[in-house]
């Protein structure tokens, strides 16, 4: 049986992560092209992704975004991320994602579907 770590846990690991930030409205998170060194867990609010300016995503409560800085630790960001409300989230950098996917492997499916259903969805789009 499958079971998934889903958005209320996702949500509880990320508020274990001391100091979380707060992104008012309309506040870039990051842009696209910058280096990337964490990634975030959204606890209360919503993203909002672009490519070339071009909204491609609206990120929700219990998701993550900007993973492709950990996984992917050499490239660039692939798309601009701000804040489409009031955000509070929780960055964790390369060492707290090896260590979180080491100790909690559903995490780690957890990082990989909503990379995966990103990639998915971005496919339709273009």
């Amino acid at each position: 049986m499958y079971n998934s770590l889903g958005p209320a846990k996702t949500v509880e690991l990320f508020q274990k992560q001391p100091s979380p930030h707060t992104y008012l409205a309309g506040q870039i998170v990051f842009s696209q092209g910058e280096t990337g060194d964490v990634m975030y867990g959204i606890i209360e609010g919503e993203i909002e992704m672009q490519v070339d300016g071009k909204v491609v995503e609206i990120v929700k409560a219990g998701d993550v975004f900007g993973e492709g800085a950990l996984v992917q630790p050499d490239r660039s960001r692939a798309s601009t991320a701000i804040a489409k409300t009031d955000c509070k989230l929780a960055s964790i950098d390369r060492e707290r994602f090896l260590f979180a996917v080491q100790q909690t492997p559903m995490f780690a499916l957890q990082v990989m579907k909503s990379y995966s259903d990103r990639l998915r969805r971005l496919k339709y789009m273009f």
